[in-house]
């Protein structure tokens, strides 16, 4: 049962709304002004707050200020119940972060529905979506955010890369983000030597090229097809207006798409302190885990030694050496140039 709290002055609309919230079998608290409204919020944690704007002590815009500045507090769904039906107080609630605005008198159905279409969006933000098309696709059936979302997903223009070819370079401003429909990509940077340091890996089902949009700046990376790819290119306009188009869904596509920011920052941490031995073993785990079809017995791994070297953060003379000494410790097996992992159990717990 979801709890409430209605926050509201006025005795006989306090009881009377209260009564309805409860027929609809929701769990009631009330506070009959703003200050009481925040210590009793404080304490039980509502699912979502009621709040009238005209009151004693401490306004409904004084209750949202705190609501917001609270830790515990701040993500709750938060809807106006005010008899003042004037635009710029409509708007001044809006632009403070209000979810919702009722004004007095009201259907009781109008009320409940619009609790009920918040609580559904919160339960819908809890959710984990995979960082990929399919996690967005579930993710567009349970929000509707307009026809928006249905430009991002049809009618994208798609781009073809030979192996090896630049997708976008290091410096460059981003005009659009990228969906793998094939192929693998890599991200790299670049020190003044021309060493490479792979910082993502990329496959089927994959968006790249969100940060440098998120964050308004230049490609800090270069990415490149390590085979044969498509790419879709949804433009940047299109991205943007996604996330101006509904704070829920810009909330959890930036939190999908920046998913990997902590993985990536491992992968820099390994490859700095790791040993060789540990680097490569991690390397071909990785590889697997990101590129292995479900389903599928053997795993081989299809990739150049350059590439599997720049992934691993080593030399290509050291990576050779490495794989064969692992090949005779039987945890992998090379043949016609392809790698397949025989024991990943040990190279997993391969002690650094």
């Amino acid at each position: 049962m979801k709890t409430l709290l209605l926050i509201e002055d006025n005795d006989e609309i306090r009881e009377n709304t209260a009564e309805i919230l409860e027929l609809a079998m929701y769990n009631v608290y009330t506070a009959s002004n703003g200050k009481e409204g925040i210590e009793k919020a404080i304490d039980i944690k509502p699912d979502l707050i009621i709040c009238d704007i005209m009151m004693p002590i401490l306004d409904g815009y004084g209750v949202l200020h705190s609501v917001q500045k609270n830790e515990t507090l701040k993500n709750t769904p938060f809807i106006f119940l005010t008899a003042k039906a004037e635009r710029t107080d409509f708007r001044k609630g809006m632009e403070l972060g209000a979810d919702d605005y009722i004004t007095k008198p009201f259907e009781g159905t109008e009320l409940l529905n619009a609790i009920d279409r918040r609580l559904q969006r919160m339960d819908i933000m809890k959710k984990e979506f995979s960082p990929n098309l399919e996690g967005f696709l579930q993710m567009k059936q349970e929000i509707s955010v307009g026809d928006s979302i249905k430009a991002l997903t049809e009618y994208r223009s798609i781009n073809k890369y030979k192996k090896k070819q630049i997708i976008y370079t290091e410096g460059n401003h981003p005009l659009q983000l990228y969906y793998v429909l094939k192929g693998k990509v890599k991200t790299f940077k670049s020190n003044d030597d021309g060493k490479e340091l792979v910082t993502d890996l990329y496959s089927e089902g994959d968006f790249l090229g969100h940060i440098s949009l998120l964050q308004g700046g230049l490609y800090k990376e270069t990415a490149e097809a390590i085979d044969e790819s498509e790419l879709a290119l949804i433009p940047k306009k299109e991205f943007e207006e996604l996330l101006m188009n509904s704070r829920e869904v810009a909330q959890k596509f930036i939190s999908m798409l920046a998913k990997n920011i902590a993985d990536k920052e491992h992968h820099l941490l390994s490859i700095a302190y790791n040993s060789l031995r540990k680097k490569v073993a991690d390397a071909l785990v990785s590889l697997k885990n990101k590129y292995q079809v479900n389903g599928e017995e053997k795993f081989k791994i299809d990739i150049s030694r350059e590439n599997l070297a720049t992934i691993a953060g080593t030399a290509t003379e050291s990576l050779i050496r490495t794989l064969s000494d692992f090949k005779g410790e039987k945890l992998i097996d090379i043949k016609d140039g392809y790698i397949t992992i025989v024991n990943e159990k040990k190279l997993e717990g391969m002690i650094n």
